[in-house]
């Protein structure tokens, strides 16, 4: 497998490759849906909700908190996880920058 060449691309470029790696696994996209729903989350309550173990659960975690789209609180024991809103209303603007785009009306197929 080749390695990725990623200085040879823009910032922005960069940037949305790696938050749609992170957000193209549909177990990430059911957590940040379960901690939206609930407003805040303890990881256990997501191994209920969403039925994986908690191994699994921590992995996607840790994956979300490293684009930063999630931080958590360490209470006792237990982390509770929110949504970052800042990251989220940052990563929404880039993916909506991205999508409209204008593109060529010309018929190419």
């Amino acid at each position: 497998m080749g390695v990725t060449k990623s200085e040879i691309f823009s910032d922005s470029q960069n940037q949305i490759a790696n938050m749609a790696k992170v957000l193209g696994h549909p177990a990430r996209i059911a957590i940040l849906q379960q901690i939206i729903k609930s407003k805040s989350c303890i990881c256990g309550d997501l191994v209920s909700e969403i039925g994986l173990a908690q191994p699994t659960i921590s992995q996607h975690l840790r994956e979300l908190k490293n684009i930063g789209i999630i931080k958590g609180d360490i209470e006792g024991t237990r982390v509770c996880y929110c949504i970052d809103e800042e990251k989220w209303n940052e990563i929404r603007d880039l993916l909506s920058a991205f999508f409209q785009q204008e593109i060529c009306g010309k018929e190419c197929c």
